[in-house]
Order: C-alpha cells, then sequence, then structure tokens
C-alpha cells in the first residue's frame, strides 16, 4: 500500500497528504510520516507546491485530532472503556489518559510530534477528560506545525535520499524522546521529593 501512494503524491500530492494525516489522526495505520516526507522531495524538484504540501497536511491532522477530541468529549469515560476492551488499545489509552492528565495542554503538544504514536489516543482522552477546547485546539494546532515542518522540510532538504531523512528524524526523535522521559521523570521526583504528603499517598496507591 505504501509504494502505491508514494505513487499518487505528484500528482494527487495535497489532497492525499490532507486525507492520509487526518486518518492518522484517528489511529488508522497509513504512512502519513513517509509520504509528507516524500512530498517534501518532490516539492524541491518543482514537481509539488512546498506550502500547499505543509497547509493539506496541517488541514488533515488538525481535523483529525478535532474529530477525535469530539468522540471523546461526546463519549467520555464510557467510549474510553469500550475501546479499551481490546489489550492493545487498552495499553495505548492507560499511557495516553495517564499524561493527558498529568501534563494536560502540554501532553497535547508533545503527543503531535515527539511522542505521535500516542496522539490519536490522547485526543480521545482530552475530549473525555474534559479538557478545554481553546486550550486542545492551540497547542495541538501548534504540535502539528513541529510535525508537518519537520517532516516536510526534511524531506525537502534529503530531497533523492527519503530513506536516509526517515533514519534521520527516527533517531533524533528518539533521542528527543528518551531525554524528554527523563526529564519528565526528574520533574516527577522533584515534586514527590518536595511534599512528603505525595510520597505518602505514592506509597498507599
Amino acid at each position: 500500500m505504501t509504494a502505491a501512494l508514494l505513487a499518487l503524491v505528484p500528482s494527487h500530492g495535497p489532497w492525499l497528504l490532507a486525507l492520509v494525516t487526518f486518518l492518522s489522526c484517528l489511529a488508522l495505520p497509513v504512512p502519513s510520516s513517509m509520504l509528507m516526507l516524500t512530498a517534501g522531495g518532490f516539492a524541491a524538484t518543482g514537481d509539488l507546491s512546498l506550502g500547499a504540501a505543509i497547509g493539506a497536511a496541517l488541514a488533515g491532522a488538525v481535523l483529525g485530532d478535532q474529530l477525535g477530541y469530539a468522540l471523546g468529549r461526546a463519549g467520555g469515560p464510557a467510549l474510553l472503556s469500550r475501546l479499551a476492551r481490546a489489550p492493545a488499545r487498552a495499553r495505548a489509552l492507560t499511557r495516553a489518559q495517564r499524561i493527558v492528565l498529568r501534563h494536560g495542554a502540554l501532553a497535547v503538544f508533545l503527543t503531535r510530534w515527539l511522542f505521535s504514536p500516542v496522539g490519536p489516543w490522547a485526543n480521545l482522552a482530552a475530549g473525555a477528560a474534559g479538557l478545554g477546547w481553546h486550550r486542545f485546539t492551540l497547542w495541538g494546532i501548534a504540535g502539528e506545525l513541529v510535525w508537518v515542518g519537520l517532516y516536510t522540510g526534511i524531506g525537502h532538504l534529503f530531497v533523492g535520499n527519503i530513506e536516509a531523512a526517515g533514519d534521520l528524524l527516527s533517531s533524533g526523535l528518539g533521542l528527543l524522546g528518551g531525554l524528554a522521559a527523563m526529564a519528565i521523570l526528574g520533574l516527577w521526583l522533584r515534586a514527590v521529593l518536595r511534599d512528603p504528603h505525595r510520597r505518602g499517598r505514592e506509597r498507599a496507591s
């Protein structure tokens, strides 16, 4: 499927990007990142407008985020419970709920690009938890701008070598993710050490 979609980028680039990023934000297994890299490469050769590619990918991602948030808001915890009946979804939802409840809008921003596999589940969790729509939208758009800009921009720079571009982004984001996780853990430990009552609650739970 990936090869067939990549072949459509020069002729159906913006529409295809919008559709694929929209579906990816609903947790469907589509190669959105690879298509954005490819679109960036075609833009570098003049076969596609870079502005149109970025705008279409961003629009699709934001619409997907909004639909996920709306579903979570309408369905509430009951919807999350039904989705969590499958073990794989249960793990993803549990992680998403934990980080959204703990970090709020910052979690929305980071799950757009740095922890993107959690993003679709964070949309549902944010809606179900009642995170304000304006905060969700503002931080969601900011995160999607980073995601779309990174992949199309790197594809533009690495024209003709998309595989190398993908490897660079994977390793770079993996490093950033590890550093972010360490920073979050450090902040949590500092908060626990400063609050003895919190330490007691952590032990009790």
